[in-house]
């Protein structure tokens, strides 16, 4: 299938975001260890406060393999990390968790083949609601990322390959339909970052703010043992028509050096808190809150 391609915005201006920093001791909050432990997407599943409770989904591939925990995090620290059983078929290689507007307790997963899977989840009881596969792209597409957004009573989804070195990360778009798990005509653009410079991923997760704007985190993976960095850009915005206009110089929000980010989420409406989550591979998983100072957030 041909997409259309967007133009890059030669003048896009985006709000300023401050660089990140933690909001206890160095931010890390470990969810688990080694190889299986990973935290490759991530949603709020509610807040309170200063507690959050959140839906953390795992990228393994084998039986016996866990594919969702639940965890709180009280004050930034993490104290509890509840396993969730995913009932029938079990998914390969899950990359990215969004909520879907509107529809308590509904969620949708991406596995990085494509593969789509939305699930309503009370408690630790998660029931698969039906399945889909993303619209084809380019043959060596491998996803990572999957974000919904409603503009003027549209859903629109967006989604990426992740990239990988020379090859830059593609950003598709397009209108998507919770009830009937089905796509609209996509666009898509292609994303590229300066930072990291080797073993990079273009785009490890894409998140959409209450106000239209696409955040994007990029990686540095080598290998299991890495070291892995990371760094997340206010990349763009998601226009009314569903479609993305990439600021020609994505602002760089936040570096975490010695941290592959492969799930990112916001805690309030004008993002001015996320929450990350990380893929170290043989180091495991951990999850972070890093705030920024905004007055919109006030």
């Amino acid at each position: 299938m041909k997409f259309a391609s967007l133009a890059i915005l030669p003048a896009l201006t985006i709000p300023l975001f401050l660089p990140s920093t933690a909001s206890a001791g160095d931010g890390w909050e470990s969810v688990g260890t080694g190889m299986t432990s990973g935290a490759s997407g991530v949603a709020v599943l509610d807040k309170d406060g200063d507690r959050v409770d959140a839906l953390v989904l795992r990228d393994n591939k084998k039986p016996g393999e866990n594919r969702a925990v639940r965890v709180r995090l009280d004050h930034g620290r993490v104290s509890k990390v509840d396993p969730i059983d995913w009932p029938g078929e079990l998914p390969v290689d899950l990359e990215a968790a969004e909520a879907v507007p509107g529809k308590a307790g509904e969620f949708i997963a991406l596995a990085s083949g494509g593969k789509g899977f939305h699930f309503k989840l009370d408690d630790r009881r998660l029931k698969v609601l039906g399945t889909f596969q993303v619209p084809k792209g380019d043959p060596e597409d491998n996803y990572e990322s999957f974000a919904l957004k409603k503009v003027n009573d549209r859903l629109f989804a967006v989604w990426a390959d992740r990239g990988q070195d020379a090859r830059p990360a593609t950003l598709y778009s397009a209108e998507f339909s919770a009830s009937k798990l089905a796509f609209k005509n996509p666009k898509s653009v292609p994303f590229r970052v300066a930072y990291p410079t080797t073993d990079v991923r273009h785009a490890s997760d894409v998140e959409i703010t209450a106000d239209g704007r696409v955040l994007i985190s990029a990686a540095s993976d080598p290998g299991d043992d890495g070291p892995f960095d990371s760094a997340v850009y206010a990349a763009g915005v998601l226009r009314a028509d569903g479609s993305i206009a990439l600021s020609p110089v994505p602002v760089r929000i936040g570096e975490f050096p010695g941290h592959k980010i492969e799930a990112m989420t916001c805690l309030s409406r004008s993002c001015g808190s996320l929450l990350y989550g990380t893929d170290d591979e043989a180091a495991g998983g951990s999850l972070r809150i890093a705030t920024r100072n905004d007055p919109e957030d006030q």
